[in-house]
């Protein structure tokens, strides 16, 4: 788990859940920034209200996704929890789920009603869910492309039986396109969908992590190795798509 100390996200979060209150009876608090630092990009700032939108807000990849969510619904890596809470909001049975305590107390404290702080790669969950999430840049928890076998089945033991796992990434080899339409990648080096960033929200600064964006095609192929078939459902307007994986059932002799 991440130590609460060591938790700019959740402490960020939690700050404009009471500035927000705070603007609730007239008082305003100015904002301070979530800084995203990478060895391999610019400097740049989340939007800390952005992680406590509302679903009319969302982009329409995510909306995509809460509209084929059915039955009982794991939310990993739930952040603030603006998924867990929309659908819990429309009746569904949700439990959301995240590294973080101070993220997990944010959700408790907006209404979301399962909340558990965990890792799905050590937790020994035992229930299994209809429709399990991975949302903004779900893939990112994987952290590197030879670690998504290792999350892919993990997830696909949670499955009920006709389950189904929604899950967004990005395919940023736009990054490395030149002017020419050429790509400066290196072929031989590590997958060029591999980041490593740090946040830091006023003099917290968390530990570095690894992020994996990754290509609907390297997704569908490690997909099937684990047994699963996976469905290109979205296109968004910025390389980013919504994928579908379900499990293959095995043909009859």
């Amino acid at each position: 788990m991440i130590h609460p100390t060591n938790d700019p996200m959740g402490l960020a979060i939690l700050d404009e859940l009471d500035r927000r209150l705070s603007n609730s009876s007239g008082k305003e608090k100015e904002r301070e920034p979530l800084r995203v630092v990478s060895s391999m990009f610019d400097e740049d700032e989340m939007p800390v209200g952005h992680l406590l939108r509302q679903r009319d807000e969302m982009p329409y990849i995510e909306q995509a996704a809460l509209d084929m969510a059915r039955g009982r619904t794991l939310d990993v890596g739930a952040g603030a929890g603006c998924h867990s809470l929309a659908l819990q909001e429309e009746g569904f049975s949700v439990k959301a789920i995240d590294i973080s305590p101070l993220c997990c107390e944010a959700m408790r404290r907006r209404g979301i009603k399962d909340v558990e702080c965990m890792d799905i790669f050590d937790c020994a969950v035992t229930e299994r869910f209809d429709t399990i999430l991975l949302l903004m840049n779900g893939t990112g928890i994987a952290g590197k492309a030879s670690r998504l076998p290792l999350l892919l089945n993990r997830l696909k033991s949670m499955l009920q039986s006709g389950g189904q796992i929604l899950i967004d990434s990005s395919d940023i080899k736009y990054v490395y396109m030149n002017e020419d339409g050429s790509f400066d990648i290196n072929l031989n080096g590590n997958y060029y969908g591999e980041v490593d960033y740090q946040m830091i929200y006023k003099d917290v600064k968390g530990e570095p992590f690894d992020w994996l964006y990754i290509d609907y095609g390297l997704l569908s192929m490690y997909a099937g190795q684990c047994g699963m078939r996976c469905e290109l459902v979205e296109e968004g307007e910025h390389y980013d798509y919504l994928a579908r994986l379900t499990i293959e059932q095995s043909r009859k002799a």
